[in-house]
């Protein structure tokens, strides 16, 4: 078994402990609930939460670079989980749905076209990006300089092409694309959304964010407290 699979087997496949389990828990606990209409989230929302997953990878790849930077050990299985999750959870899926239902209905209403050409483009870029981190992440591969000091630039062209690549869709295409739909669209896309996050094989947001704070707590980024400035 390779070192990615032991990875993904320890982070995506494994069940959830501490945060992760609560998220876990609150997630089997809204199988079995009524669903209300309060509870519905609507795509867009859907689409900037699955934002926040990101950011907060791109949390944990800003550590592993100051770690490199600063010669510290970084941990091949970290680099791995995290890689896995974007790639998965990311850009198998939350990309898939902007490339499949989102940039087409602005380019059909010829709204956006240069941004959303510069992010379908972004979108291609982050991949080769992420699969050279894949890469990188074994053991073997952190132990030397030249392979570290290779990870540490891949790991940061991703966050500096992201940092902008989400906060310019949260801001400017998603409220125009949801400018286009009606409220029959809005809701059939709902639909939509939630059938294809609930037959993801490695879980849908609620088990991401856990799988992310496993991360965080692993590289001493959990505490939002120690963010605050003094």
């Amino acid at each position: 078994m390779n070192a990615n699979e032991t990875t993904r087997r320890r982070f995506i496949l494994a069940g959830g402990m501490g945060v992760a389990g609560a998220a876990l828990g609150g997630a089997a606990l809204a199988k079995t609930a009524p669903k209300k209409d309060d509870d519905d989230v609507p795509p867009t929302e859907d689409l900037m939460r699955e934002h926040g997953v990101l950011r907060r990878l791109l949390l944990v790849y800003g550590e592993l670079v100051r770690r490199v930077d600063a010669r510290q050990e970084v941990k091949a299985e970290h680099v791995s989980g995290a890689a896995l999750i974007i790639r998965e959870f990311i850009e198998d899926y939350h990309e898939k749905d902007e490339e499949e239902y989102v940039f087409p209905r602005l380019q059909k209403a010829g709204k956006l076209g240069e941004l959303v050409t510069v992010l379908i483009a972004q979108h291609a870029a982050g991949r080769r990006v992420t699969a050279d981190v894949l890469r990188l992440a074994t053991p073997a591969g952190l132990q030397g300089d030249a392979g570290r000091k290779q990870l540490a630039e891949a790991l940061r062209s991703f966050v500096r092409m992201y940092e902008p690549h989400a906060a310019r869709e949260d801001t400017v295409l998603f409220p125009a694309f949801r400018a286009l739909l009606d409220e029959r669209e809005l809701k059939k896309l709902q639909d939509v959304f939630e059938d294809k996050e609930k037959a993801l094989p490695h879980g849908g947001f609620e088990k991401m964010v856990g799988e992310v704070a496993k991360l965080e707590q692993a590289l001493g980024l959990y505490d939002l407290a120690k963010f605050t400035p003094a």
